[in-house]
């Protein structure tokens, strides 16, 4: 499982918070779970997967190093966005692609004879 925390610099509510990040949705849920987060912390955008996250606060954010999360830069989290985007649009380009190229070479038959 690859989880990864950004450093705790977004203050707020006398404390300091990160993101908490995985490399699949799935994987997220589950580490955030085994924290103790409620799913409905979890935060997303419709069609935006590559930026799903978790806020934590520093608290949280040790415990989550402590059980296996590894510690990542803002660059690195850039450089995770930018590939989990690119890969994320390639898919959809793909299944587009899929879609239209099977209707192409299977066109539908003319029935009406």
């Amino acid at each position: 499982m690859a989880v990864y925390v950004d450093p705790a610099i977004w203050e707020r509510w006398n404390r300091r918070w990160c993101h908490l990040l995985a490399d699949s949705t799935d994987e997220l849920h589950t580490f955030a779970a085994g924290l103790g987060l409620k799913r409905s912390r979890f935060q997303s955008k419709p069609g935006r997967p590559w930026i799903d996250h978790y806020d934590i606060d520093e608290d949280r954010r040790r415990e989550a190093v402590a059980l296996g999360a590894t510690e990542i830069t803002w660059r690195e989290v850039g450089e995770q966005t930018a590939r989990k985007r690119a890969s994320a649009l390639a898919e959809r380009q793909y299944a587009a692609g899929a879609t239209t190229s099977s209707t192409a070479t299977n066109p539908p038959s003319d029935t009406s004879s």
